[in-house]
């Protein structure tokens, strides 16, 4: 497994940052938004994006009218290294399961 595939499941274990990515999975969302619907004080919810962040799966942004505002969005094409490592995985426990398959089925 990729260090960055590591990042990114360490930065998915805390149930905030995975609720924080499926909000952001519907729509960007300013920071005042994502700390309210996950219930959180504005220092918090920094702290967890910022690893959402630096694991490279959130992108910051500010509007041109008002450069304190925060928007978080998901970043593009973020979860395709994860993508392939759960396909290569779940690819080798189904070559798995059915070698263990035939080999009992053989010794019946």
């Amino acid at each position: 497994m990729s260090a960055s595939v590591d990042r990114i499941f360490a930065a998915l274990a805390d149930p905030h940052r995975r609720r924080a990515v499926e909000l952001l999975g519907e729509l960007p969302r300013r920071a005042g938004e994502l700390a309210s619907a996950l219930d959180l004080p504005a220092p918090a919810l920094s702290r967890h994006m910022r690893v959402l962040k630096e694991c490279g799966l959130v992108e910051e942004s500010h509007p041109e009218f008002d450069a304190r505002v925060r928007i978080y969005a998901l970043k593009d094409g973020a979860m395709a290294e994860l993508k392939r490592w759960v396909a290569s995985t779940e690819a080798m426990w189904a070559a798995q399961l059915s070698a263990l398959k035939t080999h009992v089925e053989t010794k019946r």
